[in-house]
């Protein structure tokens, strides 16, 4: 490590597709089952993709009061839960903590997007008027045209008066938020960060900008089997939804009150191609500098990964960009440590995915055991890896390398440890 100071994962939150609680969420993972399915939160008729990865959430039983859930956007709801949860599951008493020295990291790719689409219906009268009239706005309207509200949020739910911050780099947001969370903490900005990042993107409007530049899968009759990463017969990611949050803490501290330590953030680093806004150059070069860069800072190399927990959106171009990332950073090693994408069960949600891929992570270290890439049938020649498919494997995990990759060109590489395997 090249800092003193080194943030540790304490508490784990996950609100997922088929899966709420983080316990249900690694069982989900683990059995290599799916949660794509027809679109349910509209009626995506006349859509050219009409299905996604939706959550099974009621925010009452999830001990929202009536209150919270009006004044709050669904993207807000998922986090909050998520906060909750991983605070409990540190131990940490948040009204013990001095709150000046607690921040919130918290990423999202869309903000309030529900709540504006919901919003600009009513003003609108469905599209019929190009002037609004604002009286019929609810009062929240302006909170939901702000996203750093969704960070507001969990900083008045966990007391944090430290810095409180919204990432919003595209699909990298998740990675990005939990890196800005554990630098905090290595410069001794924060001594406690609740770091992660949340969207709830399933609406029409999401929907059509995917449809129109044919991103998604069209897979409709088959829903369970349309996200497949890394398979010769994919055809574009499944839309999803979620959140996952984590505890972050100063590592010595955390040892010191003996909580129980997941993971240690040990390195990370971001690259942008700079290159087009959707488009990914094959070699998967600047990919490739940010994992090589998050091995120098963790003084780690490649023979020290044990597992690669994948971007793997199902599209065709960023399936071979990220497997060329691989082998062109670590060599050889490339062919021998297991790779699996997540996305294939909980669908792509865009900023939230990157945190949830982190909580897969930090599971698999927990647990010593790889996810699978569900709906891996047939793979595709030009995606020659070990991508463990459709089962979950029992591995020694001490290291994990994740990746993310978002329309920009933003390549987010992060390396979380066992504590004390890296030295």
């Amino acid at each position: 490590m090249t800092s003193a100071r080194s943030a540790a994962i304490t508490g784990i939150g996950v609100v997922a597709p088929g899966g709420i609680g983080t316990k249900a969420f690694w069982e989900m993972l683990t059995a290599g089952r799916t949660a794509t399915r027809a679109i349910t939160l509209f009626d995506p008729s006349g859509f050219r993709s009409r299905i996604a990865a939706e959550c099974d959430f009621d925010p009452a039983a999830w001990g929202l009061t009536p209150q919270e859930v009006r004044r709050m956007d669904r993207a807000a709801q998922l986090a909050s839960v998520a906060a909750d949860e991983a605070v409990a599951d540190s131990g940490l008493v948040t009204g013990a903590l001095r709150p000046d020295r607690v921040g919130v990291s918290l990423g999202s790719a869309v903000g309030c997007t529900m709540g504006l689409e919901e919003e600009y219906i009513v003003l609108s009268d469905g599209g019929r008027q190009w002037l609004v009239d604002h009286h019929y706005g609810v009062p929240q309207l302006y909170g939901y045209m702000v996203p750093s509200t969704l960070a507001v949020e969990v900083a008045w739910r966990v007391g944090a008066e430290g810095p409180v911050a919204l990432i919003s780099t595209g699909c990298t947001s998740g990675l990005d938020a939990v890196a800005h969370g554990a630098q905090l903490i290595r410069e001794g900005t924060a001594d406690v960060v609740i770091a992660g990042a949340t969207d709830a993107p399933i609406s029409p409007i999401t929907s059509a900008c995917f449809d129109a530049i044919k991103a998604t899968s069209p897979n409709n009759d088959d829903p369970a089997h349309a996200s497949r990463p890394f398979d010769r017969d994919r055809d574009g990611f499944v839309l999803g939804e979620g959140s996952a949050v984590f505890v972050l803490e100063e590592a010595s501290a955390a040892h010191r009150r003996g909580a129980h330590v997941y993971a240690e953030v040990a390195g990370v680093a971001g690259r942008s191609n700079a290159h087009h806004m959707t488009g990914l150059k094959p070699d998967g070069r600047e990919m490739a500098e940010a994992i090589t860069v998050a091995m120098r800072q963790a003084r780690l190399g490649p023979g020290d990964i044990d597992y690669i927990n994948a971007h793997g959106s199902g599209t065709k171009q960023n399936d071979r960009h990220e497997t060329a990332a691989f082998k062109r950073s670590l060599g050889q090693r490339a062919y021998e440590v297991p790779v699996s994408s997540v996305k294939s069960m909980v669908g792509h949600s865009l900023g939230a995915i990157g945190s949830i891929e982190v909580a897969a992570s930090a599971l698999a270290i927990e647990h010593d055991v790889v996810p699978p890439t569900a709906n891996l049938c047939t793979p595709d020649p030009e995606c020659d890896l070990d991508y463990v498919p459709r089962t979950a494997r029992d591995h020694r995990t001490d290291v994990v390398l994740s990746v993310g990759s978002g329309f920009g060109g933003f390549q987010t590489a992060m390396l979380l440890a066992r504590p004390g395997s890296t030295g």
